[in-house]
């Protein structure tokens, strides 16, 4: 009787559960363990500099950015337009610090390197205190239609943008199409190229530091690498490669792979492959997108990779607020600022 005379009594209060991270709520707590099961939200994921919601690319942060103020809930874009820097997308809070981190950031174009068909290093190696190369091919087409990726030219550059390697190399099959609008390339520059064999045998000396073991010393840079590493049929250890068209934080906002020609431009300011593709070019350009990523500042603890939340039970995380589930969770990638902290 006296529920019907104080509906109230009767009403539960409803609390409502807000991931700290993207800022998504839930009605139910283990609403939310689940979605910090599979967001993978962690001090390595890109954030807007003004309101430090998490999301999965820098590309959704951009996205974010984009948003008229009076659509959402905040002032991100108005702030970002006065302060922030549209390649790294940091803000900062003075008119001239945003000036001196534009002149560092916005970089241009690597200077085209000569004709030479093979060039080599202009010292030893040895004794090298090298992190890391990037490598670059370029592909002419075989099979009656052309269609046959074959290895036609290949550049190795260190982390300092010299290069270390770089020639052309003979087909192994008959050339049926040079692709020549984007290579540049001609029957003439691959009469005298270096086998293939001997090719994928100088690469992977380099990247094992001229040791014979056969043991990955040097973590290799490049953009789509399998597809690189696949037409000079060279094997690599997967946890030393750098892939730009694979790092989560620099995909679409569906975390499909962009274009070396979009990032460039995106996130280091300056255009490539606006004729023909030179391997040094998207060399150093590769470099400079790795570089960049691993020279974000993370307040990491050294986690990695892999998702902490998963390997415990769920009636122990329903107990965690939103903070603490934060503190326990993990990206689903290898974070690239690591490299700098210890070896891969």
């Amino acid at each position: 009787m006296d529920s019907q005379l104080n509906p109230s009594k009767r009403r539960k209060i409803s609390v409502r559960h807000r991931c700290v991270a993207c800022y998504k709520m839930f009605n139910r707590r283990e609403h939310l363990v689940e979605h910090m099961k599979i967001s993978y939200h962690s001090l390595h994921q890109p954030r807007c500099g003004v309101c430090l919601k998490h999301c999965k690319s820098f590309e959704s942060v951009r996205e974010h950015l984009n948003v008229p103020d009076h659509l959402s809930k905040g002032n991100c874009k108005a702030i970002f337009t006065k302060r922030g820097c549209t390649l790294c997308l940091q803000i900062f809070e003075e008119a001239f610090a945003l000036a001196e981190h534009k002149n560092k950031c916005h970089l241009s174009p690597p200077r085209p390197l000569g004709t030479s068909t093979q060039r080599n290093p202009s010292s030893s190696l040895a004794g090298s205190r090298l992190k890391a190369m990037a490598l670059d091919c370029e592909m002419v087409g075989g099979g009656a239609d052309g269609t046959i990726d074959q290895c036609a030219s290949v550049c190795l550059v260190d982390d300092d943008e010299n290069v270390i390697f770089s020639t052309h190399v003979q087909p192994l099959l008959p050339v049926t199409d040079y692709r020549h609008e984007i290579t540049g390339l001609t029957k003439e520059d691959l009469k005298d190229g270096m086998p293939l064999e001997h090719v994928r045998e100088r690469v992977f000396s380099f990247l094992c530091g001229g040791q014979n073991d056969g043991a990955g010393r040097l973590l290799l840079v490049g953009h789509d690498l399998r597809h690189d590493m696949s037409c000079l049929k060279l094997e690599y250890p997967s946890h030393l490669l750098r892939d730009t068209a694979k790092y989560v934080p620099l995909m679409k906002t569906n975390l499909v792979s962009q274009s070396l020609k979009y990032l460039t431009k995106s996130y280091l300011g300056y255009k490539i492959q606006c004729g023909k593709h030179e391997v040094y070019e998207d060399c150093v350009s590769a470099m400079r997108l790795y570089k960049r990523m691993r020279d974000q500042e993370h307040v990491c603890s050294g986690k990695a990779e892999g998702n902490g939340l998963n390997s415990r039970k769920q009636s122990d995380l329903e107990k965690m607020n939103a903070e603490e589930l934060y503190q326990k969770s993990t990206s689903e990638y290898r974070c690239w600022c690591l490299d700098r902290l210890s070896n891969p």
